[in-house]
């Protein structure tokens, strides 16, 4: 198992593994445009040649970012995947120097097991106004907001709680 950026030849493997869970409403769907205009945001997770996950970090301002499309297949589930594709994103947000990282998501459980807390979508206006505005659910969301604040040690990053 090895992590590493997407690259175009991914993009319609993504695309399927997204829009399966939001199939079933486990997130939200993304278009095919919409992944290869974001494709440097993204992080697969491979072994041999096939796609086992994938999660995306987005900018969202000068210390702000947003952890967005994690998704690992069911055969490959409970496996710890998705907690080392959200590593890898994190560990790439405290090396751009963002302090903050937040996701809106139907597993806040699962986020809080890495050091996330609850947080007011309020207390996110790049979000509301950036894509939220534009969303189907808006404005009846039903996701939870959670954040995670990053702190820089000396020779390693690190998460504070």
């Amino acid at each position: 198992m090895k992590t590493r950026k997407a690259n175009t030849a991914d993009i319609k493997e993504i695309h399927k593994l997204i829009n399966e869970f939001a199939k079933e409403e486990a997130m939200l769907p993304r278009a095919l445009n919409e992944l290869y205009e974001g494709i440097r945001d993204f992080i697969v997770c491979e072994d041999e040649g096939i796609i086992q996950g994938v999660c995306a970090l987005r900018i969202l301002w000068e210390d702000l970012a947003e952890i967005r499309s994690l998704a690992v297949k069911n055969e490959y589930q409970k496996k710890g995947i998705g907690m080392v594709l959200l590593r890898k994103a994190l560990k790439e947000a405290d090396e751009m120097g963002i302090k903050r990282v937040f996701a809106l998501t139907y597993q806040p459980d699962f986020f809080k097991k890495a050091g996330f807390r609850d947080i007011n979508k309020n207390k996110l206006p790049q979000k509301i106004w950036g894509d939220c505005l534009k969303c189907h659910k808006f404005p009846d969301c039903d996701e939870h907001a959670v954040i995670i604040t990053l702190c820089p040690s000396k020779n390693t990053k690190s998460v504070k709680n």
